[in-house]
């Protein structure tokens, strides 16, 4: 139950068909929509699944979820469906792909979950892994199926996953949690899907609520609602936290259940693990940028020093890590103007976190940094975003979609209260082509332009990824 265009759904069709499985795919989105995903099943050979696949698209089928052995629901889907509730009302199991993959999986499992951050940290832990345990596999929430590895996995593998909220939740019938699991931070999203903050956190949570005393959890001790969860685990806690002196002065500490353990903390510039403070490295040898990006490095070095790796080993890792595409991917400079793609930042604390790892580089910054934000509405609020832009831009431009306008009306009120404040440039578009134009003849060189719309992707673009090859594209083809 659907298909996608992000990979996972055509994962689990092909993990499917090689078991000789009978499979029924069916997406609301039209053949033509799904275009992309179809044309990577076309050639599945039939000796394979034995019978030709069967498409439902364009609709779903109430019937198709009442006779079947087993229904596997995309994420995506959420949970009031009525198709699933049909399949409930006969009987039929549900699952996901995690669920299937926590029980099949026999190796351990690195988990990471956050609002922000998961992939970056869960990608860098593997890179830091690899350089000791040849058998890593990364899987998870990247736009792929984690039953597509299976066949690679055997025990001797490390296994990292990056894990949604949603995913965590369509497998929680299993009542399992990975055996090593980091939490970024948690912070509002997806609030058009969860009737609360309290539930989306919930649901995050998951990833350490079946852990027992073997397993281990890292939180970030600089996120008090982090800090203040150490208390529901009852695996090993340790804390890592971009403010070393804090975390050795104990400030704050949590009155836990358990001795705390110390993972990888920043004290100035240099990043220490341990209560022995043993020196990593040093922070000018990171190519990374922001103080998010910090808080994701010592997630992954944390683990790392789990799996007792070499302090050399980490150095060179981090060294040679430059960061994933669509994550404040600095994609060109054309005429002394940088452009910034950060497609993926698509919740505000996302995209202020961009603005400020920006700031903290290049100081007098706003006398020359564009930004192209907006789009459709997650239910969440602009407030704090708005009053970021208004003190951090020379101008915006803001894509069209249900959440624009609520953030239009919030920096206007911000530029009301400061009226020396004055943008050079304050549109509204649907052509990112247009914007990227517009925004490179204001930056001019010594500029930077910036996309971090703060805002889901749908209605203009396929997803947030089609948004950002759209701007490597715009901004290609500048003059």
């Amino acid at each position: 139950m659907g298909i996608g265009l992000h990979g996972g759904g055509v994962g689990v069709i092909k993990f499917l068909a090689e078991q000789g499985a009978k499979i029924l795919a069916t997406d609301l989105r039209t053949k033509e929509e799904l275009k992309e995903s179809l044309e990577l099943l076309k050639d599945l050979p039939a000796s394979q699944r034995g019978e030709p696949i069967n498409f439902i698209l364009g609709k779903h089928r109430l019937e198709d979820f009442t006779k079947t052995d087993l229904v596997i629901k995309n994420p995506g889907v959420p949970e009031d469906s009525k198709f699933l509730a049909a399949a409930k009302k006969h009987k039929v199991p549900i699952e996901s792909d995690i669920g299937i993959f926590f029980e099949l999986c026999p190796a351990p499992i690195i988990g990471v979950t956050g609002t922000k951050g998961k992939s970056t940290t869960a990608t860098l832990i593997a890179h830091l892994l690899k350089q000791k345990y040849p058998q890593v596999v990364l899987a998870g929430n990247i736009r792929s199926s984690v039953l597509e590895n299976l066949s690679r996995i055997s025990k001797d593998s490390v296994v990292v996953l990056e894990l949604s909220s949603w995913q965590l939740a369509d497998a929680k019938n299993h009542k399992k949690s990975p055996h090593i699991s980091v939490i970024t931070n948690i912070f509002p999203d997806h609030l058009n899907r969860y009737s609360s903050f309290e539930d989306y956190a919930g649901d995050k949570k998951l990833v350490f609520k079946f852990q027992d005393e073997k397993d281990f959890l890292f939180l970030n001790y600089n996120e008090k609602n982090l800090r203040d969860l150490a208390n529901e685990a009852k695996s090993r806690v340790y804390f890592y936290s971009p403010q070393g002196d804090d975390l050795l002065l104990m400030k704050d500490w949590p009155s836990l259940n358990q001795e705390p353990r110390l993972g990888a903390y920043q004290k100035r510039k240099k990043i220490y693990f341990g209560i022995n403070q043993e020196e990593v490295c040093d922070l000018k040898e990171i190519k990374l940028l922001g103080r998010h990006a910090i808080n994701n490095i010592l997630a992954a070095v944390s683990v790392a020093k789990l799996f007792d790796l070499e302090n050399s080993d980490i150095r060179l890792a981090l060294a040679d890590f430059r960061g994933l595409a669509g994550r404040l991917e600095l994609v060109a400079e054309k005429k002394g103007i940088k452009f910034f793609n950060d497609t993926t930042a698509t919740a505000p604390e996302a995209a202020m976190a961009a603005l400020e790892a920006l700031s903290d580089r290049w100081p007098d910054l706003k006398k020359r940094l564009i930004l192209i934000a907006g789009g459709a509405d997650k239910d969440l609020e602009f407030e704090n975003f708005a009053k970021k832009i208004v003190h951090s831009c020379l101008g915006v431009i803001l894509l069209e979609g249900t959440a624009t306008p609520k953030l239009e009306k919030e920096i206007k009120k911000f530029l009301g209260q400061e009226p020396e404040k004055n943008f050079a440039l304050f549109e509204r578009t649907r052509d990112l082509g247009e914007a990227v134009k517009k925004a490179a003849a204001l930056a001019k060189r010594g500029g930077v332009v910036l996309l971090s719309p703060g805002c889901a992707s749908f209605g203009l673009f396929k997803h947030e990824f089609d948004r950002g090859e759209k701007f490597n594209e715009a901004v290609r083809n500048l003059k």
